[in-house]
């Protein structure tokens, strides 16, 4: 690939499949990428350390990447993701190709942390964090973001997020 995003000519728009793919690494207290939440439709295997899992348009993950060096944490960091479909507008991330609708992003151990206990709850009654809306994922993070708690998504706000999107096209 060359820098314009093209491959021997092909723009890379043309080349993405709709499949939004994640490289998730995993060296014991050293950098451990991983998946809290979301529902892959593919997985490759590139070596002992190293996978990459694809997630299907539309479909919502909650990416970690944690780090460290000699001296502590260098890096501490959640993403909630939406996966995006061909020709839709996206933001980059890192590890995630193409890119994706980021609903939540969260850096620092104290927040990420408050984020996987958000997560925790949502779980805790029976709700499934990758189906949940993602208007509920911006005001988590809008909320953190300002040093605020953010409101608890209750079962029947999920009921009806679920009804909506069978009525929706």
């Amino acid at each position: 690939m060359n820098g314009a995003g093209h491959l021997r000519g092909v723009p890379a728009a043309l080349l993405f499949d709709g499949l939004t793919r994640v490289e998730l690494t995993w060296i014991e207290k050293r950098v451990e990428y991983w998946i809290r939440f979301g529902q892959d439709v593919q997985e490759q295997i590139l070596d002992r350390r190293r996978r990459v899992l694809s997630f299907p348009p539309h479909s919502v993950f909650a990416f970690v990447r944690w780090a460290a060096n000699d001296f502590g944490t260098i890096i501490s960091r959640i993403d909630i993701v939406r996966a995006i479909s061909p020709g839709e507008h996206y933001q980059t991330l890192p590890f995630v190709r193409p890119g994706g609708d980021i609903l939540l992003r969260m850096d620092g151990w104290p927040k990420v942390e408050r984020v996987l206990q958000i997560v925790d709850a949502i779980e805790s009654v029976g709700i499934n964090p990758a189906e949940v809306s993602p208007h509920h994922w911006r005001h988590v993070h809008n909320r953190l973001a300002a040093g605020q708690e953010p409101r608890s998504y209750t079962a029947e706000q999920h009921r009806a997020i679920l009804l909506r999107r069978k009525v929706e096209p």
